[in-house]
Protein backbone atom coordinates (compact mmCIF):
# COMPACT_ATOMS: atom_id res chain seq x y z
CA UNK A 1 0.00 0.00 0.00
CA UNK A 2 3.06 2.13 0.98
CA UNK A 3 4.67 2.08 -2.62
CA UNK A 4 1.74 2.58 -4.25
CA UNK A 5 1.01 5.83 -2.77
CA UNK A 6 4.64 6.84 -2.37
CA UNK A 7 4.73 8.43 -6.02
CA UNK A 8 1.37 10.43 -5.44
CA UNK A 9 3.21 11.83 -2.33
CA UNK A 10 6.12 12.80 -3.98
CA UNK A 11 4.37 14.62 -6.65
CA UNK A 12 1.75 15.83 -3.47
CA UNK A 13 3.43 19.26 -3.06
CA UNK A 14 4.33 20.30 -6.70
CA UNK A 15 0.29 19.73 -7.29
CA UNK A 16 -0.74 21.50 -4.29
CA UNK A 17 1.83 24.72 -5.22
CA UNK A 18 0.34 24.26 -9.35
CA UNK A 19 -3.02 24.70 -7.94
CA UNK A 20 -2.83 27.39 -5.23
CA UNK A 21 -0.22 29.70 -7.72
CA UNK A 22 -1.64 28.58 -10.82
CA UNK A 23 -5.09 27.12 -11.18
CA UNK A 24 -6.82 29.18 -8.83
CA UNK A 25 -5.54 32.52 -10.73
CA UNK A 26 -6.28 30.80 -13.76
CA UNK A 27 -10.12 30.13 -12.96
CA UNK A 28 -10.15 33.54 -11.48
CA UNK A 29 -8.69 35.07 -14.66
CA UNK A 30 -11.55 33.42 -16.51
CA UNK A 31 -14.19 34.11 -14.15
CA UNK A 32 -13.73 38.10 -14.81
CA UNK A 33 -13.44 38.01 -18.32
CA UNK A 34 -16.95 36.52 -19.07
CA UNK A 35 -18.67 38.14 -15.69
CA UNK A 36 -20.16 41.22 -16.20
CA UNK A 37 -21.58 43.14 -13.15
CA UNK A 38 -23.45 39.81 -11.73
CA UNK A 39 -24.00 38.47 -15.19
CA UNK A 40 -22.21 35.87 -17.39
CA UNK A 41 -21.35 37.88 -21.00
CA UNK A 42 -18.81 38.25 -23.63
CA UNK A 43 -18.99 41.93 -23.55
CA UNK A 44 -15.36 42.13 -21.98
CA UNK A 45 -14.30 40.88 -25.29
CA UNK A 46 -16.41 43.16 -27.37
CA UNK A 47 -14.65 45.98 -25.14
CA UNK A 48 -11.54 44.68 -26.02
CA UNK A 49 -12.37 43.81 -29.93
CA UNK A 50 -13.29 47.49 -30.20
CA UNK A 51 -10.42 48.82 -28.23
CA UNK A 52 -8.26 51.59 -30.84
CA UNK A 53 -4.87 49.49 -30.07
CA UNK A 54 -6.72 45.63 -30.52
CA UNK A 55 -5.78 45.06 -33.87
CA UNK A 56 -2.39 46.77 -33.83
CA UNK A 57 -1.50 44.86 -30.72
CA UNK A 58 -3.00 40.99 -32.35
CA UNK A 59 -0.82 41.75 -35.41
CA UNK A 60 2.57 43.27 -33.19
CA UNK A 61 2.35 40.10 -30.91
CA UNK A 62 2.53 38.02 -34.68
CA UNK A 63 4.62 39.56 -36.00
CA UNK A 64 7.33 39.45 -32.98
CA UNK A 65 6.34 35.51 -32.61
CA UNK A 66 6.75 34.94 -36.56
CA UNK A 67 10.32 36.60 -36.56
CA UNK A 68 11.48 35.70 -33.50
CA UNK A 69 10.87 31.94 -32.81
CA UNK A 70 12.44 30.71 -36.29
CA UNK A 71 15.27 33.17 -35.80
CA UNK A 72 16.35 31.73 -32.40
CA UNK A 73 15.45 28.11 -33.76
CA UNK A 74 17.82 28.47 -36.27
CA UNK A 75 20.61 30.05 -33.99
CA UNK A 76 19.75 27.48 -31.86
CA UNK A 77 20.27 24.95 -34.02
CA UNK A 78 23.48 26.10 -35.25
CA UNK A 79 25.00 26.94 -31.95
CA UNK A 80 24.30 23.62 -30.62
CA UNK A 81 25.90 21.97 -33.40
CA UNK A 82 29.12 24.20 -33.27
CA UNK A 83 29.23 23.34 -29.45
CA UNK A 84 28.80 19.23 -30.58
CA UNK A 85 32.37 19.80 -32.78
CA UNK A 86 34.45 21.89 -29.89
CA UNK A 87 36.36 19.62 -27.87
CA UNK A 88 38.46 22.24 -25.63
CA UNK A 89 36.13 25.28 -23.93
CA UNK A 90 33.20 23.98 -24.59
CA UNK A 91 31.44 23.96 -21.05
CA UNK A 92 32.77 27.85 -20.98
CA UNK A 93 31.05 28.54 -24.51
CA UNK A 94 28.10 27.36 -23.44
CA UNK A 95 28.34 29.03 -20.05
CA UNK A 96 28.99 32.21 -21.78
CA UNK A 97 26.12 31.89 -24.67
CA UNK A 98 23.79 31.27 -21.71
CA UNK A 99 24.79 34.17 -19.83
CA UNK A 100 21.71 36.31 -20.75
CA UNK A 101 19.14 34.06 -19.57
CA UNK A 102 20.39 35.37 -16.10
CA UNK A 103 19.03 38.68 -16.85
CA UNK A 104 15.57 39.70 -16.56
CA UNK A 105 13.53 41.05 -19.26
CA UNK A 106 12.99 44.09 -17.88
CA UNK A 107 16.74 44.86 -17.46
CA UNK A 108 17.55 42.96 -20.70
CA UNK A 109 15.68 45.78 -22.39
CA UNK A 110 16.86 48.85 -20.74
CA UNK A 111 20.55 47.31 -21.89
CA UNK A 112 19.60 47.95 -25.24
CA UNK A 113 17.35 51.04 -24.74
CA UNK A 114 20.50 52.26 -23.20
CA UNK A 115 22.36 51.45 -26.74
CA UNK A 116 19.43 52.28 -29.25
CA UNK A 117 18.19 55.56 -27.96
CA UNK A 118 18.84 58.77 -29.59
CA UNK A 119 21.61 59.51 -27.60
CA UNK A 120 22.40 56.03 -26.90
CA UNK A 121 25.98 54.33 -27.65
CA UNK A 122 25.09 53.11 -31.06
CA UNK A 123 24.54 56.67 -32.25
CA UNK A 124 27.45 57.89 -30.41
CA UNK A 125 29.63 55.55 -31.82
CA UNK A 126 28.63 56.61 -34.79
CA UNK A 127 28.97 60.06 -34.59
CA UNK A 128 32.60 59.91 -33.56
CA UNK A 129 33.17 57.62 -36.43
CA UNK A 130 31.92 60.49 -38.48
CA UNK A 131 29.43 57.92 -39.95
CA UNK A 132 26.22 59.99 -39.13
CA UNK A 133 26.20 63.81 -38.55
CA UNK A 134 23.07 63.98 -36.21
CA UNK A 135 21.31 61.55 -33.69
CA UNK A 136 18.96 58.77 -35.45
CA UNK A 137 15.79 57.63 -33.76
CA UNK A 138 15.33 54.14 -33.57
CA UNK A 139 12.46 53.61 -31.30
CA UNK A 140 9.57 56.04 -31.71
CA UNK A 141 6.77 55.88 -33.79
CA UNK A 142 8.06 57.16 -37.16
CA UNK A 143 10.22 54.26 -37.74
CA UNK A 144 8.15 51.43 -37.04
CA UNK A 145 10.58 48.98 -39.16
CA UNK A 146 13.14 49.83 -36.71
CA UNK A 147 11.16 49.80 -33.52
CA UNK A 148 10.50 45.97 -34.31
CA UNK A 149 14.12 45.56 -35.55
CA UNK A 150 15.12 46.65 -32.26
CA UNK A 151 12.54 44.25 -30.17
CA UNK A 152 13.46 41.30 -32.37
CA UNK A 153 17.33 41.58 -32.04
CA UNK A 154 17.27 42.25 -28.21
CA UNK A 155 14.74 39.31 -27.99
CA UNK A 156 17.54 37.61 -30.09
CA UNK A 157 20.22 38.20 -27.69
CA UNK A 158 17.91 38.10 -24.30
CA UNK A 159 16.44 34.28 -25.14
CA UNK A 160 17.75 32.60 -27.79
CA UNK A 161 19.50 30.67 -24.62
CA UNK A 162 16.61 29.15 -23.95
CA UNK A 163 15.97 27.21 -27.07
CA UNK A 164 19.78 26.40 -27.09
CA UNK A 165 19.87 24.50 -23.92
CA UNK A 166 17.29 22.57 -25.09
CA UNK A 167 18.35 21.20 -27.95
CA UNK A 168 22.01 21.25 -26.61
CA UNK A 169 20.51 18.62 -24.33
CA UNK A 170 18.63 16.79 -27.00
CA UNK A 171 21.61 16.62 -28.65
CA UNK A 172 23.53 14.57 -25.78
CA UNK A 173 20.67 11.45 -26.99
CA UNK A 174 21.67 11.36 -30.37
CA UNK A 175 23.83 8.51 -30.71
CA UNK A 176 27.53 9.63 -32.67
CA UNK A 177 27.70 6.17 -34.75
CA UNK A 178 24.30 7.02 -36.50
CA UNK A 179 26.14 9.73 -38.41
CA UNK A 180 29.31 8.29 -38.40
CA UNK A 181 27.57 5.13 -39.91
CA UNK A 182 25.75 7.59 -42.23
CA UNK A 183 29.34 9.13 -43.01
CA UNK A 184 30.72 5.85 -44.05
CA UNK A 185 28.23 5.07 -46.75
CA UNK A 186 29.17 7.94 -48.66
CA UNK A 187 26.37 10.56 -47.01
CA UNK A 188 27.25 14.46 -46.89
CA UNK A 189 27.19 16.66 -44.12
CA UNK A 190 24.13 18.21 -45.21
CA UNK A 191 22.90 15.10 -45.72
CA UNK A 192 23.74 13.40 -42.01
CA UNK A 193 22.08 16.83 -40.65
CA UNK A 194 18.81 16.35 -42.40
CA UNK A 195 17.93 12.24 -42.47
CA UNK A 196 20.34 11.63 -39.47
CA UNK A 197 20.34 14.55 -36.47
CA UNK A 198 17.47 16.70 -37.59
CA UNK A 199 14.80 13.54 -36.96
CA UNK A 200 15.85 12.36 -34.07
CA UNK A 201 16.10 15.63 -32.38
CA UNK A 202 12.43 16.17 -33.71
CA UNK A 203 11.50 15.85 -29.89
CA UNK A 204 13.56 18.52 -28.57
CA UNK A 205 12.53 20.56 -30.95
CA UNK A 206 9.12 20.36 -30.31
CA UNK A 207 9.57 20.99 -26.62
CA UNK A 208 12.27 24.05 -27.15
CA UNK A 209 9.27 25.80 -29.87
CA UNK A 210 6.30 25.23 -27.31
CA UNK A 211 8.31 27.02 -24.48
CA UNK A 212 9.56 29.67 -26.40
CA UNK A 213 6.42 30.45 -28.73
CA UNK A 214 4.33 30.50 -25.07
CA UNK A 215 7.05 32.87 -23.82
CA UNK A 216 7.02 34.62 -27.15
CA UNK A 217 3.03 35.83 -26.76
CA UNK A 218 3.67 36.47 -23.65
CA UNK A 219 6.49 39.74 -24.16
CA UNK A 220 5.99 42.42 -22.71
CA UNK A 221 8.78 43.67 -20.73
CA UNK A 222 11.66 44.31 -23.29
CA UNK A 223 8.96 45.32 -25.87
CA UNK A 224 7.48 47.91 -23.00
CA UNK A 225 11.56 49.56 -22.37
CA UNK A 226 12.35 50.06 -25.88
CA UNK A 227 8.71 50.72 -27.37
CA UNK A 228 6.60 51.97 -24.57
CA UNK A 229 3.13 52.86 -26.15
CA UNK A 230 4.73 52.96 -29.68
CA UNK A 231 4.57 49.18 -29.93
CA UNK A 232 1.38 47.57 -28.37
CA UNK A 233 0.87 44.21 -27.94
CA UNK A 234 -1.39 42.02 -26.49
CA UNK A 235 0.15 41.53 -23.19
CA UNK A 236 0.60 45.41 -22.74
CA UNK A 237 -2.54 45.90 -23.17
CA UNK A 238 -3.65 44.21 -20.75
CA UNK A 239 -1.50 46.05 -18.76
CA UNK A 240 -2.77 49.19 -19.74
CA UNK A 241 -6.67 47.77 -19.31
CA UNK A 242 -5.67 46.67 -15.66
CA UNK A 243 -3.60 49.62 -14.49
CA UNK A 244 -4.16 52.76 -16.24
CA UNK A 245 -7.68 52.11 -16.97
CA UNK A 246 -8.42 50.02 -13.76
CA UNK A 247 -10.90 47.80 -15.96
CA UNK A 248 -10.06 44.58 -14.42
CA UNK A 249 -12.66 42.81 -16.93
CA UNK A 250 -11.37 44.15 -19.91
CA UNK A 251 -7.77 43.06 -18.75
CA UNK A 252 -8.36 39.50 -17.84
CA UNK A 253 -10.08 39.22 -21.52
CA UNK A 254 -6.73 40.00 -22.75
CA UNK A 255 -5.14 37.70 -20.69
CA UNK A 256 -7.71 34.80 -22.02
CA UNK A 257 -6.58 35.60 -25.37
CA UNK A 258 -3.24 34.97 -24.55
CA UNK A 259 -3.55 32.01 -23.17
CA UNK A 260 -5.75 30.90 -25.99
CA UNK A 261 -3.02 31.53 -28.76
CA UNK A 262 -0.26 29.78 -26.17
CA UNK A 263 -2.86 26.75 -26.03
CA UNK A 264 -3.38 26.80 -29.96
CA UNK A 265 0.31 27.00 -31.04
CA UNK A 266 1.21 24.39 -28.43
CA UNK A 267 -1.19 21.85 -29.99
CA UNK A 268 0.15 22.63 -33.38
CA UNK A 269 3.39 21.63 -32.47
CA UNK A 270 2.11 18.43 -30.81
CA UNK A 271 0.25 17.67 -33.63
CA UNK A 272 3.50 18.61 -36.57
CA UNK A 273 6.53 17.46 -34.46
CA UNK A 274 5.10 14.31 -32.77
CA UNK A 275 7.24 11.74 -33.17
CA UNK A 276 6.49 8.48 -35.17
CA UNK A 277 5.72 5.59 -32.43
CA UNK A 278 8.33 3.48 -34.44
CA UNK A 279 11.35 6.37 -33.42
CA UNK A 280 10.27 5.69 -29.59
CA UNK A 281 10.57 1.84 -29.82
Amino acid sequence: MRKTLAPYLLIAPSLLFLAVLFLVPLVQTIRLAFRAGQAWSLGNFARMANDLNFSDAVLNTFRIVLIVVPLQLLLAIGMSLMLRHIRRGRDLVLWIWSIPLGISDLAAGLVWLAILNDRGYLNSALFDLGLISAPHSYLTYETPAALLGAIVLAELWRATAIVLVVLVAGLQLVPKEYAEAASVFGASPWQIFRRVTLPLLRPSIQTALILRTVLAFEMFAIVLALGGRNMPVLVSEAYNWQYANQDYGVAAAYAVVVMLLSLAATLVYLRVLRTPPEQLA
